[in-house]
């Protein structure tokens, strides 16, 4: 599973539901669930993004879905960013690089 980083703005529609219902935050952490990603970490923020959520996910096109999806509603913009570990990156540019 890759890991991503979701930042997520509320558009009006979104701030006005949140309000009248802040429990709905707990209706999208389902439906990220069903999507087959899983929440490894999040937090609401101050400043220009008012979300953000660490996810782990089967795949790039999963978590696209997933913010094409959120998106859809109205209520949400989301800016996802796949995330390597360092462990990883280390490792990788220790590889020898293939000649072309």
């Amino acid at each position: 599973m890759s890991v991503y980083l979701m930042l997520t703005t509320l558009t009006d529609a979104g701030r006005k539901a949140l309000q009248e219902d802040p429990e709905i935050l707990k209706e999208i952490n389902k439906e990220v669930e069903y999507s087959g990603a899983k929440i490894l970490a999040q937090y609401a923020l101050l400043g220009q993004y008012d979300f953000v959520n660490l996810l782990e996910a089967p795949s790039n096109e999963a978590v696209a879905k997933l913010a094409i999806r959120l998106s859809a509603k109205g209520t949400t913009q989301t800016l996802t960013l796949a995330a390597i570990s360092l462990d990883d990156l280390i490792k990788t540019l220790k590889e020898k690089e293939k000649p072309w």
